[in-house]
């Protein structure tokens, strides 16, 4: 090999080392990158407020905190269900027994619900229960109080001369 050539070939080596370690250098700064992200803390979400009534569209408020965060509140866009059981939260959706039996001393009959799914971060209970009044109560009615129908007369006609 003449020095021209151990000249090149020692150009190119060195060139390659300078890229590898450029490499390895941005890698570094990414995961100091990565570093900070994980000083912030997880993002607390308040329950989704409806901007009209207490169902459809809304708005939910998010919290976090940390050091070198910098967003520390973000506003985000939900929607509460208008089919859902309010009583129990709109948030919060239940798979419901069949009503029970009518309850003479309260009037009342009763059914229970399991949690179904919840949305986003709310605080559920596992089960609930709901009342409801029975209602009327059918009466049964004797055969003999009912009226016989009465049966039409029927005219013949008398074809006219």
């Amino acid at each position: 090999m003449s020095g021209q050539q151990q000249w090149t070939l020692l150009a190119i080596m060195a060139l390659l080392v300078l890229t590898v370690t450029a490499g390895e250098g941005g890698k570094a700064e990414k995961q100091g990158k990565k570093e900070r992200k994980s000083d912030c803390g997880e993002w607390q979400w308040s329950v989704c407020v409806a901007n009209e009534g207490d169902c459809g569209l809304g708005t939910r408020e998010g919290t976090r905190t940390g050091t070198d965060c910098k967003q520390t509140i973000k506003t985000q866009r939900c929607k509460i269900p208008c089919n859902w059981k309010k009583q129990f939260g709109g948030e919060c959706k239940y798979d419901f027994q069949a009503w029970g039996e009518c309850d003479m001393a309260t009037g009342k009959k009763n059914r229970t619900g399991v949690l179904k799914r919840a949305l986003m971060d709310a605080t559920c209970p596992d089960t609930v229960s709901a009342t409801k009044p029975c209602g009327k109560i059918p009466k049964t009615k004797l055969q003999d109080a009912k009226k016989p129908k009465r049966e039409g007369k029927k005219r013949e006609r008398t074809p006219m001369d």
